[in-house]
């Protein structure tokens, strides 16, 4: 049997009934996700995490979801599919810059709850922020999709907790050096960027590897209840 009729379930299948409704469902998940993690990227704080206290930027927290998400989408309907919701997600992310930049334009009323200074502290430097997080994502999330199907056929479809595992730890250390090179190359030292980059990866790396069962779960019970009849 082919490998992708085995193992990938719905890759060459029209999306339709609980099909689709699971496809839609995880798409939104994984662009409601990145947008939010872009718009709350500029705030820092401080995350006590196994026992290890993380200096992060709050985007951080949603992040770890959308390669959850990811591998799942590349587990049950296949790369390509999984490449167009990563290609959405870029998209509308530009939507928001466009967005932000756009209602930079317009000045506030008097009574407005924002006023501009307001507005341009929050989100003036987002564009800076969402070209540096885009870059990062797209390079790390079709480099998590290809080392997916990679470990995927290597392994013949077996091995869940490997190509997982393995496609997200070293997609995130690429995604977590991107984003730091490209918003802070030529500002601070090779060491302090190396440093950061270790604490975001270590705070990406051991979510991921907690989120482990959430994905055995998803990849085995969602095709079941796919298979059960249209929603």
């Amino acid at each position: 049997m082919n490998l992708a009729a085995e193992h990938e379930p719905f890759a060459n299948k029209p999306l339709e009934g609980r099909g689709e409704v699971v496809f839609l469902i995880l798409a939104a998940l994984f662009t409601g996700s990145l947008v939010v993690t872009n718009l709350i990227a500029n705030k820092f704080i401080h995350v006590e995490w196994l026992g290890r206290e993380f200096i992060l930027s709050a985007g951080v927290l949603p992040y770890p979801i959308t390669f959850l998400i990811t591998d799942l989408l590349s587990e049950i309907y296949g790369r390509r599919r999984a490449s167009l919701v990563v290609f959405g997600g870029f998209l509308a992310s530009i939507l928001v810059l466009i967005t932000l930049y756009l209602g930079d334009q317009f000045p506030a009323i008097a009574d407005s709850t924002v006023d501009d200074g307001i507005y341009s502290l929050v989100f003036g430097n987002t564009w800076r922020i969402i070209g540096a997080s885009m870059t990062a994502y797209l390079v790390a999330q079709f480099v998590d999709i290809r080392i997916f199907h990679f470990w995927k056929r290597l392994t013949k479809g077996k091995h869940l907790w490997l190509r997982n595992n393995a496609s997200t730890l070293l997609s995130q250390l690429l995604d977590s050096a991107l984003v730091v090179f490209v918003l802070f190359a030529g500002q601070w030292p090779a060491s302090q960027m190396g440093w950061v980059i270790l604490d975001l990866w270590m705070f990406k790396a051991s979510v991921a590897l907690l989120d482990t069962p959430l994905f055995y779960l998803g990849a085995t019970y969602l095709p079941r209840w796919m298979r059960g009849g249209k929603a």
